[in-house]
C-alpha cells in the first residue's frame, strides 16, 4: 500500500528478538529494535537460558532470579515482555524438549520477523539458539507438529523473516571476522541501547569490580562503533538474513524507513 506522499505503508509488524542469555539481545540488537519499536512495531525479548551461570557470589538459582528481573526490566524500555524459555547456562542441547519449547514460543508470539545469534559465534550456547530458532521458524507452520507444551497455542500460518546479529565481536570461533550482509544505522538510538545493557547490573557491577573500569558499556559502544565505521556512521549492527526454502526472500529490513 503506498500513501499519498508516496511512501510505502506496512502495518505494525510483531518482531521478536531471541538469544542464548539475558543482556546478548542488548549487546547485538538492540539498536535494531529500538529504532522498530519507535516506528510503532510490537517488540518481544525471550531469552533461551536463565544466566544462571553470570555470578562467582550467587548461586545459580539466585542469579537467574535476578537477570530475569533485569532483563525484564531492560525490556520495558521498548515495552517488551520478556520470555524465558529456562535452560541453564551451558548445558543448551538440540534436542526434542528444547525444540518443542522453542516452537511453542514462535507460535504464542506468532512473530513477522525473528532476531537471533550468528550460527558462526565464540560459544556453543549462541550458535544452538541460531539453529532452534532457525527450526523452530520452520515447523511453527507445521499442524502435526506436535509440542507437549501446556495450554498450546495454533500453529502459526506463515514463515517469519528470521535474521541472524553479529558475532560477539563481529568474530567466529577461530577468530575470523565475519562480515555481515547488511548493516543498521543505529546512532540516533545508542542511548536507548545503552540503557537498556545498564539495566543488566548484576553483570556490569562485577565486570567493574573485576577491571576496575566500565568494560560492559564501553565493549558494546566499541563493537557497534567498529559496524559504524564500516558504513560511514557513527554506530551501527551487523545482519544476515536467512533465506533457505522456504523463508522470505526479501530484506524487510534493508530500509527501516519503508518499515
Amino acid at each position: 500500500m503506498v500513501s499519498k506522499t508516496g511512501k510505502r505503508n506496512h502495518p505494525h509488524q510483531r518482531i521478536l528478538a531471541v538469544a542464548a542469555h539475558p543482556d546478548d539481545v542488548e549487546f547485538l540488537m538492540a539498536g535494531t529494535l529500538a529504532l522498530l519499536h519507535q516506528k510503532g512495531h510490537q517488540i518481544f525479548i525471550a531469552t533461551v537460558g536463565t544466566g544462571d551461570m553470570g555470578s562467582q557470589e550467587l548461586r545459580n538459582q539466585e542469579i537467574a532470579n535476578l537477570r530475569y528481573q533485569e532483563a525484564t526490566e531492560s525490556a520495558k524500555i521498548l515495552n517488551a515482555p520478556y520470555y524465558c524459555l529456562g535452560e541453564s547456562d551451558l548445558h543448551f542441547v538440540f534436542d526434542n524438549p528444547t525444540r518443542f519449547k522453542t516452537v511453542e514460543l514462535i507460535r504464542q508470539i506468532q512473530p513477522d520477523i525473528v532476531f537471533t545469534h550468528s550460527p558462526q559465534d565464540y560459544m556453543k550456547d549462541h550458535e544452538i539458539t541460531a539453529d532452534l530458532l532457525w527450526d523452530a521458524c520452520f515447523n511453527a507452520s507445521v499442524p502435526n507438529y506436535i509440542t507437549n507444551q501446556p495450554n498450546p497455542a495454533k500453529p502459526t500460518t506463515k514463515t517469519p523473516h528470521l535474521y541472524y546479529a553479529d558475532a560477539i565481536e563481529g568474530m567466529n570461533r577461530f577468530g575470523e571476522r565475519i562480515t555481515p550482509q547488511f548493516y543498521i544505522d543505529i546512532s540516533s538510538v545508542i542511548e536507548i541501547k545503552t540503557q537498556m545493557l545498564s539495566a543488566h547490573e548484576s553483570q556490569r557491577s562485577w565486570l567493574q569490580a573485576q577491571h576496575s573500569m566500565d568494560r560492559y558499556i564501553e565493549n558494546m559502544l566499541q563493537w557497534s562503533r567498529l559496524r559504524g565505521e564500516e558504513i560511514s556512521v557513527a554506530y551501527a549492527e551487523g545482519f544476515t538474513q536467512h533465506k533457505g526454502h522456504p523463508f522470505p526472500q526479501d530484506n524487510c529490513l534493508i530500509d527501516l524507513n519503508s518499515l
